[in-house]
């Protein structure tokens, strides 16, 4: 299995409800799609509604197995030892954000909360001057697991699955209305798959579990 980094959890109870052991890559959603397209025939793609439609396009993935696994806003977080800020409108997240002494959000080229956050910080006005904070790794898992271990005065932004799954961290909530992004995970059986029968029965019980 290739997955985006939200629906790791997800994935990981599943496996455990169903007693069967996954062989699976997570990541920033764009280094999974590049992994999907390089390598040959995985059985299960888990990635955003929009590439898995792409992928159907190109007969990469068979689309009558194309099953919706929810929506996931791009939210803040603290750590769990940390107060939350004031995230309720974009001059409040400003504020939150300038407070800080480290800002921590996933890859900016190829994960889906990384890239829009960073379009957040330049439409606050910040970006600049917020640059020598920023803290970047490859996934919002990653991300997550750094910020939990920071010193000072941290902040950080990705998928809320990720940051719900993280020791250590704390979900404050999405980014407030007019920042927001909220992003529809899907997935879908690989028209090349080894056991495609098994693939469909587990994308079944994952379906609609995702939040």
């Amino acid at each position: 299995m290739v997955s985006a980094g939200a629906a790791q959890a997800l994935v990981a109870r599943a496996a455990a409800a169903q007693g069967v052991e996954v062989e699976a890559s997570f990541g920033a959603v764009g280094a999974m799609l590049e992994k999907y397209l390089a390598a040959g025939a995985c059985d299960l793609v888990i990635l955003t509604r929009r590439q898995v439609d792409e992928l159907a396009a190109r007969g990469r993935v068979d689309r009558a197995t194309i099953r919706d696994l929810g929506a996931v806003p791009t939210s803040v977080a603290v750590r769990s030892r940390d107060p939350s800020p004031d995230i309720s409108d974009a001059d409040a997240l400003a504020t939150a954000l300038l407070s800080a002494d480290a800002i921590y959000f996933p890859d900016p080229a190829k994960a889906t909360a990384g890239i829009h956050f960073r379009n957040v910080l330049e439409r606050l006005g910040i970006l600049e001057r917020v640059q020598g904070r920023i803290r970047n790794y490859p996934n919002g898992a990653a991300t997550m697991r750094a910020m939990a271990e920071a010193e000072g005065q941290p902040i950080g932004c990705t998928q809320a699955t990720e940051i719900r799954a993280t020791p250590g961290v704390r979900l404050v909530g999405p980014l407030p209305a007019g920042l927001d992004l909220v992003t529809v995970y899907a997935g879908a059986v690989d028209a090349r798959a080894a056991d495609g029968d098994a693939a469909r029965r587990f994308l079944a019980s994952l379906a609609g579990q995702l939040s």
